[in-house]
C-alpha cells in the first residue's frame, strides 16, 4: 500500500490490532446465528509525510449506511462544545442572514441547530439516513450524501460557497483525504473560513489511546501532516486551538492560500512540539505495539480476577472505542455480561464482535455490580455524574487507559 496522501510506499508499522468486525456495526439477535465479517486493524506510518493510516481493506460504504448508531447529541458535554463554538464562530466571523454555513459530517444537527435558531443560513452534508433523518426534522437541510470534490463542484456552481465550512471529527474518517480537501477548496468562498476538528495524534501516542483506532478512521492526524495536505490543496492553516475533547483534539482555521490572514505563533508552537516530542522520528511509532500489548494484557488479568473473586463488572458506553478494546482483548460476555448505553439506537443490539448485550441505563437498579468499566473514558466525568445514583449499592468506576484507574 501506498500513502493516501503522498503516494509513498508504506513500510513501516504503528500497530496491529489483530482482526475485528467494523466498530460500529452493532448486531440485533438474529445476526447472532450469522457469520460476522472481521477486517484486519493495522496502522502504518508514512516516513514522508508523517501521515499515520490504516492499511485499507473496507470501504466507507461498509460503515456509513442506514444502520448507522451514532448520535451525536447523546452526550451533553459534547452540545455545549458545539453550541459555544457555534456562538464564537457568529461573532469573529460577523455572520449574519446574508452568510452560509456548510457542516460536512452534520450526524444528527447537534452543530447546525444553533446556527439556525439564530437566523443564519445553514446546509448539511451527511451520508447516513439514521442521522440525516433527525436533523431534518430539526428543520435543517440535509444533503444525503458523501462530500467530495465533485460535490463540492456541484454546490459551487449553484452559489453555494460557504462562508464557513465545519467539520469536525470527520477528516479522521476520509478515505480519500486529498479529493476531501480539495472539496474544501471548492466549496469556499474567497474570504471564507474552514475549520476541522480532530482527534491529536500526539495524545493518542502520549496517552496510549489506542482505542480511538478502528477501521472508520482511515486516518491519525498530527498538525504536520495537515499542514502538507491543506497546502497541496492549494488551502493553508492561519491558527489552530488545542481543544480537550475525544482525549486531546485540535481545531484547525484554514483558508485560501492567498487570503491575507497572517499566521498566529499557534501553528509553529504545534509543529515545534510535535517535533520536540518525535512526530517526526519513526522510533515512536516502533515503540507503541508494546505499550498496547501491556494495557490489553492487564486488562484481561483484572477481569479473570475479579470473576474469580466473584466481583461484578458491568461496562457503559456502546462506544467504538470500547469495541476495539474488547476485541483486541478478546473480551466476551463471560468477563463482561452487559454494556449499558443511553443510546436508543444501541438497546436491544449486541456489540460487534463481543457479542455483549447493550441495555438500557435504567436496567442499572435491577443489578448487582460492583464496578462499571466506562468504556468511552473521554466523557468519563460526565458519565460518572449522569448514572451515580442509579445503583442499590455503591459502585466503582474503572477505567483502563492509559492503564487501570479506579474512581469511587
Amino acid at each position: 500500500m501506498n500513502c493516501r496522501h503522498c503516494e509513498t510506499p508504506l513500510k513501516h508499522s504503528f500497530v496491529d490490532l489483530g482482526f475485528a468486525p467494523p466498530s460500529n456495526k452493532y448486531l440485533s439477535k438474529h445476526d447472532l446465528n450469522k457469520p460476522e465479517v472481521h477486517f484486519p486493524l493495522r496502522v502504518k506510518v508514512c516516513d514522508e509525510c508523517w501521515l499515520v493510516q490504516t492499511e485499507d481493506y473496507a470501504t466507507p460504504k461498509e460503515f456509513f449506511n442506514a444502520e448507522y448508531a451514532y448520535f451525536s447529541s447523546i452526550s451533553e458535554s459534547w452540545l455545549t462544545h458545539a453550541k459555544n463554538y457555534s456562538k464564537k464562530m457568529t461573532e469573529q466571523l460577523n455572520l449574519t442572514d446574508q452568510s452560509l454555513v456548510v457542516e460536512v459530517a452534520s450526524n444528527d444537527g447537534y452543530l447546525l441547530k444553533n446556527f439556525l435558531d439564530t437566523g443564519i443560513p445553514c446546509l448539511g452534508i451527511e451520508p447516513t439516513s439514521s442521522t440525516a433523518t433527525v436533523a431534518r426534522k430539526l428543520g435543517i437541510p440535509v444533503l444525503q450524501e458523501f462530500f467530495n470534490l465533485t460535490l463540492a463542484k456541484s454546490l459551487a456552481a449553484k452559489g453555494n460557497k460557504a462562508d464557513l465550512i465545519v467539520a469536525n471529527n470527520v477528516y479522521a474518517h476520509v478515505q480519500d483525504i486529498n479529493d476531501f480537501t480539495k472539496g474544501l477548496k471548492e466549496l469556499l468562498k474567497p474570504r471564507g473560513t474552514i475549520t476541522l476538528e480532530f482527534p491529536h495524534l500526539l495524545k493518542l501516542i502520549n496517552q496510549k489511546q489506542f482505542d480511538t483506532i478502528y477501521h472508520e478512521h482511515y486516518s491519525y492526524l498530527s498538525l504536520i501532516a495537515v499542514i502538507r495536505i491543506f497546502e497541496a490543496a492549494g488551502l493553508r492553516i492561519w491558527h489552530v486551538e488545542e481543544l480537550p475533547t475525544h482525549g486531546g483534539s485540535l481545531r484547525v482555521f484554514g483558508c485560501h492560500q492567498n487570503d491575507d490572514r497572517a499566521e498566529k505563533k499557534s501553528v509553529k508552537k504545534i509543529i515545534n512540539t510535535e517535533i520536540t516530542q518525535g512526530l517526526k522520528d519513526l522510533n515512536i511509532y516502533r515503540s507503541f505495539q508494546k505499550y498496547v500489548e501491556k494495557i490489553k494484557n492487564d486488562f484481561v488479568l483484572f477481569l479473570s480476577e475479579q470473576k474469580r473473586k466473584s466481583i461484578n463488572i458491568a461496562a457503559y458506553g456502546a462506544a467504538a472505542k470500547g469495541n476495539t478494546l474488547l476485541n483486541y482483548a478478546g473480551v466476551k460476555a463471560d468477563l463482561l455480561p452487559f454494556v449499558f448505553d443511553a443510546a436508543e439506537s444501541k438497546q436491544g443490539k449486541y456489540l460487534p464482535g463481543s457479542h455483549i448485550p447493550i441495555f438500557s441505563p435504567e436496567k442499572m437498579p435491577e443489578f448487582e455490580i460492583d464496578y462499571i468499566l466506562i468504556l468511552p473514558w473521554n466523557i468519563k466525568t460526565e458519565i460518572m455524574q449522569s448514572i451515580a445514583n442509579l445503583f442499590k449499592n455503591p459502585v466503582k468506576f474503572l477505567t483502563v487507559i492509559p492503564q487501570i484507574c479506579i474512581d469511587q
